[in-house]
């Protein structure tokens, strides 16, 4: 089954891309959950016309993305947290992150950080990503209280 996205969609897709998914996911969560349409040829060339149009307002938001990733990779992260010598009392999420980042003057929502489940000091690094075309690698340092 083909469909449009019509947002952004986890280990599947951005919005306006054309994905093809098993009849059930689309029939059954897709397209009910409002993620998604059919991609009938009509559908296909308004699609077209819309991102030709959107074409030239896509460079300026890549290079604001851009300069934010500038700006995120100067912010030194470091996330202090109870430990027991080298192990964690606990773990370091995304939204720990985040939450540093918005004390560096920087707020991103936490579903767009990737950084795994952190259970031991050290450095580490997170991919943030600001854009579809724009992924930041973020290096942050886990220290004991």
């Amino acid at each position: 089954m083909e469909l449009i996205l019509k947002q952004d969609v986890q280990n599947l897709g951005f919005k306006d891309d054309v994905v093809t998914v098993k009849n059930g996911y689309g029939r059954n969560f897709l397209i009910p959950q409002g993620f998604a349409q059919l991609a009938t040829s009509s559908a296909k060339k308004v699609l077209a016309e819309n991102l030709k149009q959107r074409a030239h307002k896509e460079a300026k938001v890549v290079a604001d993305a851009n300069a934010l990733a500038e700006t995120i990779k100067a912010i030194e992260i470091k996330i202090s947290a109870k430990a027991g010598g080298e192990k964690l009392f606990g773990s370091i999420t995304n939204i720990d992150i985040a939450e540093a980042l918005s004390k560096g003057g920087q707020a991103i929502d936490r579903k767009f950080i990737t950084s795994g489940i952190v259970k031991r000091t050290g450095k580490y690094t997170a991919s943030v990503r600001l854009h579809r075309d724009v992924i930041v690698e973020l290096p942050y340092e886990i220290i004991a209280e």
